[in-house]
């Protein structure tokens, strides 16, 4: 008798738990926002991936586009660190104030060729270039951003630089104490 409650609760209950697997295979209807465009934005990523390679320049690279005519060195890190340590003659647009016009302020033209770095690029001063997670680097946001905005000729430094080795003219816009 009790063997045949129990083979009963277990025909009964099966398919309740079968039930409710099935309830949690339904698939969630999209939250529309048509100011955010997650599959646009991983065309950008994948479209960009073999481009950004061939774009990633060494120190030496970097030095010669930086004296080019036209170039625009950009800057996307925060201002407060960017007044602690930059290279001279960069631009500084946080990248949380990335907007169509905000950029045109500063490369009004979509072909200009520009150089990005971050903190990524930089150790020795920890307040000025903070490390981020490596996937979480301000470069990799900032080339995507740009690519999204229409911009074509993106260029990035790429080895990890010591602040006191580096042949990058870096100034500070802070008077120290």
């Amino acid at each position: 008798m009790k063997k045949n409650i129990i083979l009963l609760l277990i025909i009964f209950t099966i398919p309740l738990f079968s039930e409710s697997s099935k309830k949690k295979k339904v698939k969630q209807v999209p939250i529309e926002n048509k100011l955010i465009n997650y599959g646009e934005f991983k065309r950008i990523v994948n479209r960009s991936e073999v481009e950004r390679e061939t774009h990633r320049l060494t120190e030496e690279q970097f030095l010669n586009l930086m004296n080019e005519e036209g170039v625009i060195i950009l800057d996307a890190r925060s201002e407060n660190r960017f007044h602690i340590l930059h290279i001279k003659g960069a631009k500084n647009l946080p990248f949380t104030e990335f907007t169509k016009e905000s950029l045109a302020e500063i490369i009004p033209l979509k072909n200009t060729k520009i150089l990005i770095y971050c903190n990524n690029n930089f150790e020795g001063n920890q307040d000025a270039f903070a490390a981020k997670s490596p996937a979480a680097s301000l470069n990799l946001s900032t080339y995507n951003s740009l690519k999204a905005y229409g911009y074509e000729s993106i260029y990035e430094l790429g080895p990890l630089l010591d602040v006191k080795k580096t042949v990058l003219p870096l100034v500070s816009d802070k008077s120290e104490p």
